[in-house]
């Protein structure tokens, strides 16, 4: 199972991505991560990535593409991943896709989380105030004014990603504003419906494959009865078709027995 979770910052990815990743057996995969790991382990293209990075500039789109390219390949990604922070863009969209497509691979949904961003801030404010009141540490995005940038960066870039997707047919939409329960059920009835759609294709492409054949198959078949029915009765010879024009008919030979009759008669 391939997967894409979209959403803005705070609307729950991480938390379902976990989920779905206990349930499938699959993995998920983070660029950060994958990028760090090409530069620990040293491969030509996380060096690639590690004199980008060390110059302060962001990774292309197609070296990034490249490193999840290289991830999946791994046997730990045979049952299938699920993509955490890529694509943010629609060019990076189009990249994974010719990749996947070169690997003879397709994703098999996208789930799209919708959330009120305005109701996020909000919840935002107050485990901040509650953290506060309780004494314990903040994390690092529990910051209304950093989640603020970071959601109008999803808008700006991200957002896109939802018309491409539902464009190709692959995206889900569910709302990301109801509790964790619920979003994991709704998001479980997708993924169930989506293998069960995927199957009843595959079944009407075999069938109709099977009646193209068969009626290829009748179509030879005419062609080959007609030629063995005409091996079966042979051509006339020359000699036969001479005989037959110089034999008169019986018709004709009585009728010319009659007449030599009666012209005897007269003469006697």
């Amino acid at each position: 199972m391939r997967l894409i979770l979209l959403g803005p910052p705070g609307a729950g990815k991480g938390t379902q991505a976990q989920r779905l990743v206990k349930k499938y057996g699959i993995v998920q995969l983070s660029t950060g991560d994958m990028l760090r790991a090409a530069v620990g382990a040293g491969t030509p293209i996380g060096q690639r990535a590690k004199d980008i990075m060390a110059r302060g500039d962001l990774c292309p789109d197609e070296l990034v593409v490249a490193i999840v390219a290289e991830r999946i390949d791994q046997p730990d990604a045979e049952k299938g991943f699920i993509l955490d922070g890529f694509p943010r863009t629609v060019p990076q969209a189009e990249a994974l896709d010719r990749m996947l497509e070169a690997k003879g691979m397709k994703l098999d949904g996208v789930i799209g989380l919708k959330v009120d961003a305005d109701i996020l801030q909000s919840r935002i404010a107050n485990r901040v105030a509650e953290c506060k009141a309780r004494g314990e540490a903040l994390r690092p995005d529990d910051n209304p004014d950093v989640l603020r940038t970071r959601i109008e960066a999803y808008r700006a870039q991200t957002a896109p990603l939802v018309d491409y997707y539902r464009g190709q047919g692959v995206l889900k939409l569910v709302n990301g504003m109801a509790p964790i329960s619920e979003v994991a059920a709704a998001i479980d009835r997708l993924l169930e419906v989506a293998p069960a759609k995927k199957a009843a294709r595959k079944k009407d492409t075999v069938k109709t494959a099977a009646v193209k054949t068969g009626a290829v198959k009748r179509a030879a078949v005419k062609p080959a009865a007609k030629e063995a029915a005409s091996r079966k009765k042979p051509a006339p010879t020359r000699s036969a078709r001479v005989s037959a024009v110089a034999r008169p008919g019986r018709k004709a030979a009585a009728r010319g027995k009659t007449t030599l009759r009666k012209s005897k008669s007269r003469r006697g």
